[in-house]
């Protein structure tokens, strides 16, 4: 068997945000924001669900789903797999405009509630720490007290986990795995398909079950950003290239006036005895100063 890597944005939707997908995606939701016992999600609706593949240019790097829990929650759920300028302000404002929109003209404000913004990234956002999962509020910033939940952002940096399968212990773990390495997969690991909703979506990503066209769509679309990831790849290379270019000229520039300045000492010791400071600093391009700190020094 071969399966769609999740990471991209046909496989993506197909698995968490079709009409089929509400099953898999409430125990996806409860693993991944770990919601239990009372606070597990129980039903949800999924917001204009993802039913036909398009390509139209293929100019987005990132897809998502929405959903709208029982309770009222509102979840955006984000695969981002290039990290693009302005990403951080994008998830920001997205999860703002999803808060605020909301309310119509005069609608009072407690009828708000709260979003979630879920995102998945296939790079490292946060260089200093070595946890996968990262959680944002809105929190007061020296005593930590919460000003509200109403807003918050949940980020998971795949490149970030590395546990196994044989080390695979709780179902957020299974459902990160299968969101990482599905694709790579030939078949589903008995680990993972003894959890049905994790069994489910590995059949909604059989490319045995897929027609041609939808297996071209995927392919065409994993090309795509491997071009991009390449073309970053290669922006980033270049950009290193042409700071060790403009380092080793500056050195050379340095080692340059360093050699002059050596070379206008040496000029201006020899004068010492013969003209005042005032001439020698004319003559060698050396300042007042340094003349006099010549002079002094050759007198010790």
């Amino acid at each position: 068997m071969r399966f769609l890597d999740v990471k991209t944005d046909y496989a993506f939707k197909r698995v968490f945000g079709s009409e089929g997908s509400k099953p898999v995606l409430i125990s996806f939701l409860n693993a991944i924001l770990d919601y239990q016992g009372e606070c597990a999600i129980v039903d949800l609706t999924i917001v204009d669900p993802y039913q036909i593949p398009m390509l139209m240019g293929m100019k987005d790097t990132y897809v998502d789903v929405k959903a709208v829990l029982g309770n009222g929650k509102h979840v955006i759920i984000e695969m981002q797999v290039l990290n693009v300028a302005g990403f951080e302000k994008r998830i920001l404002h997205n999860a703002a405009k999803e808060y605020a929109t909301q309310l119509l003209k005069g609608d009072d404000y407690t009828l708000l509630n709260p979003v979630i913004a879920l995102t998945f990234t296939d790079f490292i956002m946060f260089e200093g720490s070595q946890e996968p999962i990262s959680r944002f509020r809105l929190i007061e910033r020296d005593r930590f007290i919460e000003y509200s939940d109403d807003v918050e952002l949940i980020f998971v940096e795949l490149p970030k986990f590395t546990l196994e399968l044989n080390a695979l212990d709780s179902i957020q773990d299974k459902w990160i795995f299968f969101v990482k390495n599905a694709g790579s997969l030939e078949y589903i690991p008995e680990t993972l398909a003894s959890v049905p909703s994790i069994n489910e979506a590995f059949n909604l990503i059989n490319e045995a079950a897929m027609s041609a066209e939808e297996l071209e769509i995927q392919f065409k679309r994993r090309d795509f950003i491997i071009l991009q990831r390449g073309s970053l790849k290669l922006a980033e290379e270049r950009g290193v290239e042409k700071g060790r270019e403009e380092g080793r000229e500056e050195g050379r520039e340095e080692g340059r006036k360093l050699g002059e300045q050596t070379k206008a000492l040496e000029v201006a010791s020899n004068l010492l005895d013969i003209l005042d400071n005032a001439s020698i600093a004319t003559m060698t391009g050396l300042n007042d100063e340094q003349v006099k700190l010549l002079r002094l020094a050759k007198k010790r």
